[in-house]
């Protein structure tokens, strides 16, 4: 099990060696976005420290979705690659896609260096953000995912 532990006003995840820093300013999404309200029912998401690190080294961004369309909980947005991986985006909520930041998908190691400023994803208006965890809860959640989480990692999913 991993431990949590706070510092420097942030939540702080251990992943064995690493370590994942959470702003306790934001909300999360079970999919690793964390969310942070522009305004009244409008969100700017990006990926948390967790998503990043599990990822390592993104290098490529593709968007299915263009700003000013209508998404669906858990709709297939776009995807990322990275040294780790190849992924499917999924929209954390519910709501219209408002923008999509285009510094980040011109240059998407931004993603890597800022994760929880300057590579910021996409951002969503919404009338219901009940599905995001604060910060404690997306703590509880990584905790009892992180078992699975390893065992991934590792490549014994099907063990």
């Amino acid at each position: 099990m991993s431990e949590s532990a706070e510092s420097n006003g942030s939540l702080v995840f251990s992943m064995g060696e690493f370590q994942a820093s959470f702003p306790q300013d934001r909300l999360y999404a079970k999919n690793h976005m964390w969310a942070m309200p522009t305004e009244a029912g409008r969100f700017r998401f990006g990926l948390s420290a967790y998503a990043v690190r599990l990822l390592q080294d993104v290098y490529f961004l593709d968007w299915i979705v263009d700003a000013g369309t209508t998404v669906a909980v858990s709709q297939n947005i776009g995807s990322i690659e990275s040294k780790k991986a190849e992924s499917d985006l999924y929209s954390p909520l519910a709501g219209r896609l408002t923008a999509i930041n285009p510094e980040a998908l011109d240059d998407p190691s931004a993603i890597n260096a800022e994760p929880y400023g300057a590579g910021w994803l996409i951002e969503i208006e919404t009338d219901d953000a009940s599905r995001l965890l604060d910060p404690t809860a997306y703590m509880q959640h990584l905790d009892s995912a992180w078992e699975v989480a390893q065992r991934t990692i590792k490549g014994q999913a099907n063990q």
